[in-house]
């Protein structure tokens, strides 16, 4: 920054000011001008730069709507620093409500990109030169796929000691150590020495209230860690946080109709029957079975599988009990009884 001035997408920034920027986008086939809507807010006072991002899957949505709570919310007016928060990266795929881009590649494989490259390396690029690139810091917002959902979690480099505070500050029971994936903007904010965490959390097209709440509580808890924001003064039930170093899928040992047993947050022992698959007819078949004690951190939704498909997803914790009295200490925090969704 020249003069402490911010520049992205040819406008600049200075200190104190807030704007709405619209990067360019190639074009659709049918001439409409396509744009990245990109919110920049500038404290007076010197501090970190952070980048919040949704949408780099089209049909992610609840990050979008995370991000315009977050806009919106008083506890941003007296920043420290600078937020450059961007509602949809991946405009094609909100169009087209699909997680991927026309050229059918995932724009979270195509980082860091290439300004001459296919049309997802050119959006990857766009996107990591104007915003990511200029950033101390950055959270990530994601949901489960289609027809699955994810529990509230955070997922970074836990190795990291910076990035582990982070974490920690964001204020979700569950932390994930997840390893770097080829082509992800994680692993190239990464590269760049750009501290990132990935929020995961509800599932696609369509808004969970828990995880969005959940959402923006986090990303105001990172910033007031940072100095960005000022230390709150309320005083809520305490949240612990768990790191687990590993997860797995569990798998539909035949194809059926699903009847789920567990659901998201449950404590689960090895051994415990997690759902029962029948046949068109109503005949038991078989049933998933967790492997070993953990938490049920994702699903899958609808009450049909075939054979080898992932229904399933565990963590493993030392302590998996706590975890999920924490989960439910989260509820409560944020939802009131009846809008529960996890029983």
């Amino acid at each position: 920054m020249v003069n402490n001035v911010l520049t992205i997408g040819g406008v600049n920034i200075a200190p104190g000011e807030t704007k709405k920027i619209e990067l360019e986008m190639p074009p659709l086939y049918t001439a409409t001008n396509m744009s990245i809507p990109v919110y920049v807010k500038r404290g007076k006072r010197p501090g970190p730069i952070m980048f919040v991002s949704a949408a780099i899957h089209g049909d992610e949505l609840n990050g979008i709507e995370i991000v315009g709570r977050l806009i919106r919310s008083k506890a941003i007016e007296r920043l420290r620093g600078t937020l450059i928060a961007v509602p949809m990266v991946n405009v094609y795929g909100v169009l087209n409500q699909s997680r991927y881009l026309p050229d059918r590649r995932d724009l979270n494989r195509s980082f860091p990109g290439s300004k001459k490259g296919s049309l997802a390396g050119r959006l990857a690029n766009l996107f990591f030169k104007e915003v990511v690139s200029k950033c101390d810091v950055g959270i990530d917002l994601h949901t489960g796929a289609i027809h699955r959902s994810n529990l509230p979690q955070v997922r970074a480099d836990l190795d990291d000691a910076e990035v582990l505070e982070m974490a920690k500050a964001f204020g979700v029971p569950v932390l994930l150590n997840a390893e770097l994936r080829d082509g992800s903007l994680r692993e190239a904010a990464s590269e760049s020495g750009v501290k990132i965490l990935l929020y995961e959390a509800g599932q696609a097209l369509r808004y969970d209230e828990f995880s969005i709440r959940a959402g923006v509580r986090g990303i105001i808890n990172t910033m007031r860690h940072l100095g960005m924001l000022n230390k709150s003064r309320s005083k809520g039930h305490n949240i612990e946080r768990f790191i687990a170093r590993q997860s797995g899928w569990v798998r539909a040992p035949e194809s059926g109709f699903v009847t789920h047993l567990a659901q998201l947050g449950d404590h689960v022992e090895k051994g415990d029957k997690l759902a029962i698959i029948a046949d068109p007819f109503g005949n038991y078949l078989d049933s998933l079975e967790s492997p070993a004690e953990g938490v049920v951190i994702g699903k899958q939704n609808i009450p049909l599988t075939q054979e080898g498909e992932a229904v399933y997803h565990i963590a493993y914790f030392s302590e998996p009990d706590t975890v999920a009295e924490h989960v439910e200490l989260l509820q409560d925090n944020l939802l009131p009884p009846e809008q529960h969704p996890i029983s």
